[in-house]
């Protein structure tokens, strides 16, 4: 499962729905129902995961499960890309070549794009029985999976972030760890003992990949300081404000002036760099819990930290999207099947198995998540972290462009390149159309 880290724009994927809207706009879409089926007859779907290693491995071992429980049913268990970012190029050409999946695992960032392709199931009605359990998931993973109040995708992975800290880094350094009401000038005044220029060790990291990843790790900082991202209407970016400025001033302050920030241009070197002592502290999400027990990492994780008290978090939250053939037996085939998939005994075999937060609340009393706290300390703390996962990522299909600009101006002004307040009222004005559109 990518673990969650590197989530960029979906450009491929809105250049893929642009050529298809003449036949797919949502008034001529294919239209089937999960409840319209009969579960006897013969079906066959598709799923594309974009997982690689052990995730891979357990999903096909799941869909056997599955496929043992329910004869009728017959799950083409495929990756569809060598990634998961990849698959966005690989829906967007689906797409038009009327060639795509039933199921696709797909970034939360991609939801309001999906939802707007006709090209998804409709499952609002369908997530209200009560054997789904929906009000179990986290309530930002029900807001991705629905666009416009209508529902489309199950939950697959959650997630948020916290600061996860090097021990060993902390020691040399004789810094004490992090507590849970430490602050922004906490963080930073560490982030600038930890950093050594002759070890070439540096404090803290960030992406200026100018992607999601870049973006989004703005958006808690932004939101502590009383900023939005968008108008209550969705259709306005506000993440110009005065708050926004104070958010990417203070992220310049780190990278520009202190010189404590390692700027990493491809957003995928900062993990690896934390895992070799090179990064004292990383803002990051429980998937890398994994990687740091495969290493033995000597780490600890503390929630963000907080302005006057409010340490407001991001949820990350991947989706399982439906897309719709217009045949109600393969719909009822692939809810019933992510539905199935999203239930404790499973997701102790997909997401806690491999280092992943419990899909539900329900899933911290079982013996499985005991275990899991076990196997990767911390896994409590990113758990406890969801209370302060007070706001979702906006769902509107102009999230992905406005994304892309945010993350450009993010990157530029780490990089010493202009002013906070000119980068991003520069990325809000070239978002307004795809906001609006």
């Amino acid at each position: 499962m990518k673990r969650l880290a590197s989530v960029v724009g979906a450009v491929a994927l809105a250049v893929g729905l642009a050529a298809c809207s003449s036949s797919s706009a949502p008034d001529n879409a294919p239209s089937s129902s999960p409840s319209a089926a009969d579960s006897t007859v013969p079906v066959t779907i598709t799923m594309w995961h974009g997982q690689s290693d052990d995730a891979a491995k357990a999903i096909a071992s799941l869909a056997d499960q599955y496929m043992k429980e329910h004869p009728n049913v017959t799950i083409n268990v495929q990756p569809g890309a060598s990634n998961t970012d990849d698959l966005k190029q690989k829906i967007a050409a689906g797409f038009v070549a009327g060639d795509y999946p039933d199921i696709s695992y797909a970034y939360g960032s991609w939801a309001g794009v999906l939802a707007q392709s006709g090209k998804v199931l409709d499952v609002t009605s369908q997530v209200q029985d009560p054997a789904v359990g929906w009000s179990d998931f986290p309530a930002a993973a029900r807001e991705t999976a629905t666009v416009d109040g209508k529902t489309f995708a199950i939950p697959a992975v959650v997630g948020n972030l916290a600061v996860i800290y090097n021990k060993e880094l902390f020691d040399a350094a004789g810094i004490a760890y992090p507590t849970p009401d430490w602050t922004w000038d906490d963080f930073r005044t560490i982030a600038k003992k930890l950093t050594n220029p002759d070890k070439k060790i540096y404090g803290t990291a960030y992406s200026v990949a100018g992607n999601e990843d870049t973006t989004w790790h703005m958006w808690p900082l932004l939101w502590q300081n009383g900023g939005s991202i968008l108008s209550e209407d969705q259709q306005t970016a506000t993440f110009n404000s005065d708050a926004g400025v104070k958010a990417l001033d203070y992220l310049r302050a780190l990278a520009v002036d202190d010189k404590s920030m390692y700027l990493d241009q491809t957003g995928e070197k900062y993990g690896a760099l934390f895992l070799d002592g090179r990064i004292g502290m990383q803002i990051s999400g429980p998937w890398n819990l994994y990687d740091l027990q495969q290493r033995k990492a000597n780490y600890g994780v503390v929630q963000l930290p907080g302005t006057n008290g409010d340490h407001q978090t991001i949820s990350g939250s991947d989706i399982w999207a439906l897309f719709d053939h217009g045949d109600a037996n393969r719909a009822k085939a692939a809810f019933d099947f992510t539905t199935w998939l999203s239930q404790p005994t499973q997701d102790a075999q997909w997401n806690i198995a491999l280092g992943n937060m419990p899909l539900r609340a329900s899933e911290k009393d079982t013996e499985a998540f005991a275990q899991f706290v076990k196997d990767y300390p911390g896994g409590d703390i990113f758990l406890a972290n969801f209370a302060n996962a007070k706001q979702p990522r906006p769902t509107v299909a102009g999230y992905d462009e406005m994304s892309q600009n945010v993350g450009k101006a993010i990157s530029a002004v780490l990089q010493g390149q202009g002013s906070s307040k000119d980068a991003l009222d520069q990325a809000a004005a070239k978002s307004a159309d795809a906001l609006t559109n």
